[in-house]
């Protein structure tokens, strides 16, 4: 089973009203003019993260002595972990200054104890010191999604049903204003209804942790770094 963006571009002309179901067909004209919304829709979408529904685990390999990695179509990171073995041990996020505005040494290759992440086009890049001194896995949860798609893209293959039929209505409305009508309050009020409902399926971790001075982080300190290489007793 299969559903592309020409049967949801498709089906939205159908619900905007703009094309009448049985009695018309999508033209080729409409089908880009289409297309070109869902694309502006979906890219809309990666800013407005709280909209998709979808936190994912997601993992890749870290090469020795590389900050940056590059991963297409993710647009927000959770938390950052990754691995000595069977041993998985956590990372602290840091801010934007912090991380690129303070002081330290560039040339050390050791666990990561940071990370800080950054949109990038088509995607997103994550930072990390220290430099990996090894291949560890990095296992990140994290909201991924589609930004550019063409019309045979199959649409199942990032996003299930659900997700989809909230794009063929929101789609709708991009329609309705792009040729200056209204949309239908009923279809309308639909949309605003799964809107509100995509926002409670998976809201964002709010939990505070303290800590002290006189307690350990979350993450990677000096001792495990340098003294014990991320075993503890």
């Amino acid at each position: 089973m299969s559903y592309t963006a020409r049967q949801l571009v498709t089906r939205s002309w159908y619900l905007s009203g703009i094309v009448a179901r049985r009695l018309q067909s999508v033209t080729g004209d409409q089908a880009t003019d289409g297309l070109f919304l869902l694309n502006a829709l979906l890219d809309w979408k990666s800013i407005q993260i709280d909209l998709i529904p979808y936190w994912t685990y997601y993992e890749f390999t870290a090469e020795v002595g590389v900050e940056t990695y590059y991963i297409p179509n993710l647009f927000a990171v959770e938390s950052l972990t990754f691995n000595i073995g069977d041993v998985r041990y956590p990372t602290d996020f840091t801010t934007r200054t912090a991380y690129f505005g303070t002081g330290r040494v560039d040339n050390i290759d050791s666990l990561p104890s940071n990370w800080y992440f950054n949109r990038s086009l088509g995607g997103g890049t994550i930072y990390m010191y220290f430099k990996p001194q090894g291949a560890y896995p990095i296992k990140i949860m994290g909201k991924f999604g589609l930004t550019n798609v063409t019309l045979d893209t199959d649409l199942l293959t990032i996003y299930d049903p659900s997700y989809l039929e909230y794009l063929r209505y929101a789609l709708a409305q991009y329609m309705c204003s792009e040729y200056g009508i209204l949309m239908n309050p009923e279809s309308k009020g639909i949309l605003k209804a799964i809107e509100r409902q995509l926002m409670d399926v998976s809201p964002p971790d709010l939990s505070i942790q303290k800590t002290s001075i006189l307690t350990a982080g979350t993450g990677i300190n000096f001792g495990d770094v340098n003294i014990g290489h991320g075993w503890r007793p």
